[in-house]
C-alpha cells in the first residue's frame, strides 16, 4: 500500500478543477478498490467506496448504522472563456482562486481529449504602464493565457476550446523537515487522509458500522456533489475531511489565524456555513486526548466545507469537520506538514472505530 506522501504526491500532480475531477477520481478508484466492498460513481461524478459493517445473528434484523467520511476531489482553477483572434486566451476563475497571485504564473491547460498544453498568464508589460497603473493589482480582465499560438485557428489546432480548464504548473516537492509543497492540498490532503483511513480499516475486523467514503465533486463552487452524496448514503453521522487555512505567518494576529502548522488536526466548531454537531466535536476532542494526538480548534468562522450540505441532508445529519492545516491554499502552491496529516489519519481512524457508540447514544 502507498504511503501518505506517495498518495498525496500522486493526487496533487493530477488535474481536477471543479467539474473536471475525472483524472483525480480514476486515481482514487485505483487506490481504494482493493480496500472496500463496493465502489461506484454517481451522475455528478462523486466516487463512493463502502466497507460493510459486521453482521451477527443478533444484529441481522437490525439496520447497520452508517458513517459517512467525505473529502472533495476538486480544486480551484481557471477555465477558458474566450479565444482572441491573436491566439491569446481569456479566462475566468473556477472557485475562490486568489486573482492577485495570477500574473506571470506558468499554467497547464487540459483539452477535452485529455491533452495537456503549457501556457503562461500574461499582462501588459510594466515598462509601458503609467505610474498609477503599476501600483494597482491586475484585474482579471487585464490578464490572458499565452500558449504560443498566433491565431484562433492555431488554438483550435491544439484542441483547446472555450470551457477547457487550467491550473498552475506546480508539481509536488519536499521542503525542509516534514514540510511539503504542492498544488490543491485543498482538498487532496483530505482525500489522502480518507484513503489512508480505508487502508487502516481494511486491516481490522469489521466494525459495527457501515463506513461509506465519498470523494465528492464541485465543493469549490457550492458543495453540489456533497449534497447528492449525502442523500445517496443517508448517513447516521458524518465527518468531513479537509485541508484548511493555516495562517501562522508574519503579519497575521492570533485571533485571525484559523489554524497553525505543526499543531495537529484542526477540529471545527463552526464556520461560515456550518455549526458542527457538539457531540461529534466532543468525541473528536476526547479521542485525540485519549490517543495523545495533538489537536487544535479552528478559529470561527472562516471558510466552509461539504459539511454545509451534508448536515442538512434529509432529516439532518450530526456532522463534524477535521482538517489538515495548510498554508497558502486557493493560490498556485500550498504547504503542509506530513506529521499533521498522519496525526489526522490517527484521529479519523479512532473516530471510525468508535462512531457506532455515538449513533447508539442518539
Amino acid at each position: 500500500m502507498k504511503s501518505s506522501r506517495e498518495l498525496l504526491e500522486s493526487l496533487c500532480n493530477a488535474m481536477g478543477v471543479s467539474g473536471f475531477e475525472d483524472e483525480v477520481r480514476e486515481l482514487i478508484r485505483e487506490f481504494v478498490t482493493p480496500l472496500v466492498d463496493e465502489v461506484w460513481t454517481d451522475a455528478l461524478g462523486n466516487l463512493f467506496a463502502v466497507r460493510h459493517g459486521e453482521s451477527t445473528p443478533e444484529t441481522a434484523h437490525v439496520k447497520t448504522p452508517t458513517l459517512m467520511l467525505a473529502a472533495h476531489m476538486d480544486e480551484v482553477g481557471l477555465a477558458v472563456s474566450h479565444v482572441e483572434g491573436s491566439g491569446m486566451l481569456r479566462f475566468v476563475t473556477v472557485g475562490g482562486l486568489d486573482e492577485r497571485v495570477l500574473p506571470a504564473q506558468v499554467v497547464v491547460l487540459r483539452t477535452r481529449g485529455g491533452k495537456r498544453i503549457n501556457g503562461v498568464i500574461g499582462t501588459t508589460p510594466p515598462h509601458i504602464q503609467k505610474d498609477d497603473e503599476r501600483r494597482k493589482p491586475y484585474s482579471l480582465d487585464a490578464m490572458f493565457i499565452d500558449v504560443g499560438a498566433r491565431s484562433r485557428d492555431e488554438v483550435a489546432d491544439l484542441g483547446l476550446r472555450v470551457g477547457d480548464c487550467a491550473v498552475a504548473d506546480r508539481t509536488f516537492r519536499p521542503l525542509t523537515g516534514d514540510a511539503v509543497l504542492g498544488r490543491a492540498f485543498d482538498d487532496r490532503a483530505g482525500c489522502t487522509v480518507l484513503i489512508r483511513v480505508l487502508q487502516e480499516l481494511s486491516q481490522l475486523p469489521r466494525l459495527p458500522i457501515r463506513v461509506a467514503a465519498a470523494f465528492t465533486t464541485f465543493e469549490e463552487i457550492g458543495a453540489r456533489g456533497a449534497h447528492v452524496a449525502a442523500y445517496t448514503i443517508n448517513p447516521d453521522v458524518a465527518l468531513v475531511l479537509e485541508g484548511t487555512v493555516a495562517a501562522d505567518v508574519p503579519g497575521v494576529p492570533a485571533h485571525r489565524c484559523p489554524s497553525r502548522q505543526g499543531c495537529g488536526p484542526v477540529i471545527t466548531i463552526m464556520d461560515a456555513h456550518t455549526h458542527c454537531s457538539p457531540k461529534v466535536t466532543a468525541m473528536l476532542e476526547q479521542l485525540a486526548d485519549a490517543g495523545a494526538i495533538p489537536w487544535q480548534n479552528k478559529t470561527p468562522t472562516f471558510g466552509g466545507s461539504d459539511a454545509a450540505r451534508i448536515h442538512i441532508s434529509r432529516h439532518g445529519v450530526p456532522t463534524g469537520v477535521v482538517s489538515v492545516p495548510c498554508r497558502y491554499i486557493h493560490s498556485s502552491a500550498a504547504t503542509l506538514r506530513l506529521s499533521d496529516l498522519e496525526q489526522t489519519v490517527k484521529l479519523v481512524k479512532a473516530f471510525a472505530e468508535t462512531s457506532a457508540d455515538l449513533v447508539h447514544k442518539n
